[in-house]
């Protein structure tokens, strides 16, 4: 982010549309369409999306807003950012984290 608060660095696939609109919008930005270059991204929520494909989709706000809020909330537990199952063997972190969890509620 720049000190305006728009994006430094954009992100898109080879298409011509977008890249008009980026430049027209954003002409400070660097505009990325190497391939792969979007990866971290897809891989972030690569879970979340193979959630919803069986579930067919939500039907409503609160519904996508939960299932995502829970999404994010379990991926920073496997990551370490909370002190919840710390203690545990990697294989069991994620269970120990919610048994400490329901401990504290």
């Amino acid at each position: 982010m720049t000190a305006n608060n728009s994006p430094a660095e954009v992100v898109t696939d080879r298409a011509a549309p977008p890249a008009n609109v980026i430049d027209d919008l954003l002409p400070a930005a660097l505009h990325t369409t190497e391939q792969y270059a979007n990866n971290r991204v897809e891989r972030d929520h690569g879970r979340l999306k193979a959630r919803l494909r069986p579930m067919r989709g939500l039907t409503t706000n609160r519904t996508a807003s939960v299932l995502i809020r829970g999404n994010a909330f379990v991926q920073n537990l496997l990551r370490g950012h909370y002190e919840l199952g710390t203690d545990a063997t990697p294989a069991l972190g994620l269970a120990t984290a919610f048994d400490d969890l329901l401990a504290v509620i």
